[in-house]
């Protein structure tokens, strides 16, 4: 928590810092790595540094956090950091690392606020950098931990086995573990970070979910093709996966991450998404299907036709090998399946159109309008905001109350 000298200083400071942390960011990142360019080498996703998407999320997590700490006093919001201390572990952070991030960030402050920054000002923010810090190096410490690894074990060498064309801009990769050491077990809904040498040198990693249940020797992710709108450039990643690497080649993968995983309570679950967004969904419904489970499952899915649907004949396998499993699908070129669904709706998801278990646990993923438009009707039918929970590999939704 927050010291008695530290608090009432950043109560009074927390509405211009806000004002000022989306610019703060972007100083912060412009100024770290041109000291050290190196960080762009196998840490950070230089294509949201293009975006602005890394800087969105810091400026968001820094101000969530702050709020959270001045709110409530009597403890720290450790919630808050759950996912970001899953991703960082899955990029292998080691807690040194938190002291660069720290005197940049600081630096940033002062240039952004200039003499506004007195110091007490200074030591008041840098208290909660380090909370925040130390919460995070805490988490993926035991992160770490759990999965038997440190912070420079995490990578493992996988090599491709196969390489399926699930739609226009979606393949599945399979890939099998080059050696016999034990594969460590993934929970529904998990991702796992891949990192690859991009044209010009550069080590890039990038976060795919897990798309079926692990079987002890392979893995098996989907990406999609990302392709740039409204200026933005394609996405180098998911070009080089889908254009150069094959079967044969060789991917390093972290070890799964991701704190939105099947719940094992027994209430009934429902699982929405669209386009790619099915890939973590399309992961638990494997594992409820490997597992033969009797839990009444519904899946809501939208896409713009059948033909865009990823993952598609996986996903009705799954879901007809369930005992007690439904379907709904929502397509913006006409309600058209030939899948043995429960339903079939032109136009964008709607969650009232179907009738869903009082009782259930809901998972999303999807593009975030999406999400922010399906959790406010779900909230609006009645859904409690703790029984939502939602996968997303961009900005969190810091303002969405995660209780």
């Amino acid at each position: 928590m927050l010291s008695q000298k530290s608090r009432p200083v950043v109560i009074a400071t927390l509405p211009v810092v806000a004002d000022h942390i989306a610019e703060i960011a972007q100083r912060f990142y412009r100024h770290m790595f041109a000291e050290q360019p190196e960080l762009l080498d196998g840490v950070f996703n230089r294509g949201n540094q293009t975006q602005g998407h890394q800087q969105q999320a810091l400026a968001g997590s820094v101000a969530a956090f702050a709020s959270a700490l001045v709110e409530t006093p009597e403890r720290l919001p450790e919630h808050l950091l759950r996912r970001v201390a899953h991703k960082h572990a899955s990029l292998g952070i080691r807690p040194d690392q938190y002291r660069i991030v720290h005197d940049h960030l600081m630096w940033a402050i002062v240039d952004v606020l200039g003499d506004a920054v007195t110091p007490d000002v200074a030591a008041a923010w840098d208290e909660v950098y380090w909370l925040m810090a130390d919460t995070l190096i805490n988490q993926e410490r035991g992160l770490y931990s759990a999965r038997g690894v440190r912070a420079d074990t995490v990578w493992r060498d996988w090599r491709v086995v196969r390489k399926t064309k699930e739609a226009e801009d979606a393949v599945t990769f399979v890939v099998r573990r080059t050696d016999d050491r034990l594969v460590k077990t993934s929970l529904p809904g998990q991702y796992v970070t891949v990192r690859i040498r991009m044209p010009d040198g550069t080590l890039q990693p990038r976060q795919y979910s897990l798309t079926r249940a692990d079987d002890g020797e392979h893995r098996q992710f989907t990406v999609k093709r990302v392709r740039g709108e409204d200026g933005d450039p394609d996405g180098e990643m998911s070009a080089v996966l889908h254009d150069t690497v094959s079967v044969g080649d060789v991917l390093s993968l972290s070890v799964p991450y991701g704190d939105v995983v099947l719940d094992d309570s027994g209430r009934p679950v429902v699982l929405v998404s669209a386009g790619i967004g099915v890939a973590p969904m399309a992961g638990m419904l494997s594992h409820l299907a490997a597992a033969e489970s009797g839990l009444p499952v519904t899946l809501l899915h939208a896409d713009l036709d059948e033909a865009s649907f990823p993952l598609r004949r996986q996903v009705v396998n799954d879901i007809l090998a369930l005992k007690n499993a439904r379907m709904y699908l929502w397509y913006e070129r006409g309600a058209h399946s030939q899948e043995p669904v429960d339903g079939v709706f032109e136009g964008l998801l709607d969650p009232t159109a179907v009738d869903l278990a009082e009782d259930a646990l809901y998972y999303l993923c999807g593009p975030l309008p999406f999400m922010r438009d399906v959790r406010s009707l779900l909230i609006d039918r009645g859904v409690a905001p703790r029984d939502i929970r939602y996968e997303v590999f961009g900005p969190d939704l810091w303002q969405a109350d995660r209780d």
